[in-house]
């Protein structure tokens, strides 16, 4: 076991900051509770699981397991260190600008763990968040290891790359993966390595987005996810998506608009526009509820 206390020179919200690394409420490898946040970790030194308590204006971080020092040397980053908002300017806009005064302790994360992030994103492409959610759930729960320590019930550590080249076709039709995604996953998986060197490159920009979408399969919006995680990327927003087009139009101007005129509408804070993505997310703002649901399809049918 090791500990220690990070002390941030800003204020960080470890719901807010961490939010976006959960794939549900169920999601066996990050848990929020009453004691703060617990998280699994599959390190280049091992299995690791991290713990993550609010200590007045410090955070008190305590790991177990074999990865444990990798788990520690990364909170920092993980919680937003370097993520610098000087530059953006949300004045002019009084919906912003009031949810940036309400959410001083947002940060944008940065795990440093390209693969794991990468394939969440594949297990999400042209699905419902639901279906996809599933998805994870039960291949890292079949899969994946015990965490280490006294890791809550049901925690698994993110399996290696080899272990998800050998899950057989089967079990991607029974999670509801299709042919498609899991030979994504596939590709991804025989590159691992490669992909975790990507992080020497900075916090995403093109040379980034080019490496990952090298790799058939991987798209812009898929590449977009993984750095707004992995990265830290605070100008990639997810170009593609079923739902945050209309969300930011409505949010910005009142009434839904496509991805041409989301990108429109972020560009005065070109640069920045993950960050603006993340303010409207952490407002509170809801979309209007209406308009055609997007239909689940189920794979193990077919």
């Amino acid at each position: 076991m090791l500990e220690t206390r990070y002390a941030p020179t800003v204020p960080v919200h470890l719901g807010q900051t961490l939010r976006p690394l959960r794939r549900g409420m169920f999601d066996p490898t990050i848990r929020f509770d009453e004691s703060g946040v617990w998280r699994t970790l599959n390190t280049p030194l091992g299995s690791a699981t991290l713990h993550l308590r609010s200590a007045g204006s410090s955070i008190e971080a305590t790991a177990w397991g074999d990865g444990a020092e990798w788990a520690i040397a990364g909170v920092p980053e993980l919680l937003g260190h370097g993520d610098d908002w000087s530059g953006l300017d949300v004045a002019h806009n009084s919906f912003l600008a009031d949810a940036l005064r309400r959410n001083p302790g947002l940060r944008l994360l940065r795990t440093g763990q390209v693969f794991e992030v990468l394939l969440a994103a594949i297990l999400e492409q042209k699905v419902t968040g639901k279906e996809a959610r599933r998805s994870w759930r039960e291949l890292i729960t079949a899969h994946g290891k015990p965490a280490p320590g006294p890791a809550p019930d049901g925690m698994r550590v993110f399996p290696s790359a080899e272990v998800w080249r050998r899950v057989p076709s089967w079990e991607w039709h029974t999670a509801g993966v299709g042919p498609q995604r899991s030979d994504t996953v596939m590709r991804v998986a025989s590159v691992a390595s490669s992909l975790e060197r990507t992080i020497a490159l900075g916090r995403g920009g093109p040379s980034v987005e080019r490496a990952l979408r090298s790799i058939r399969g991987v798209g812009v919006w898929t590449a977009a996810e993984t750095m707004q995680r992995a990265h830290g990327d605070p100008d990639s927003p997810s170009v593609g998506d079923y739902h945050l087009p209309a969300v930011v139009g409505w949010a910005l101007i009142g009434k839904p608009v496509d991805d041409d005129g989301m990108l429109e509408l972020l560009s005065p804070w070109a640069g920045h526009r993950q960050r603006i993505m993340r303010l409207i997310e952490v407002s509170g703002f809801r979309k209007p509820a209406f308009g055609p649901r997007m239909t689940i399809q189920d794979h193990r049918r077919h």
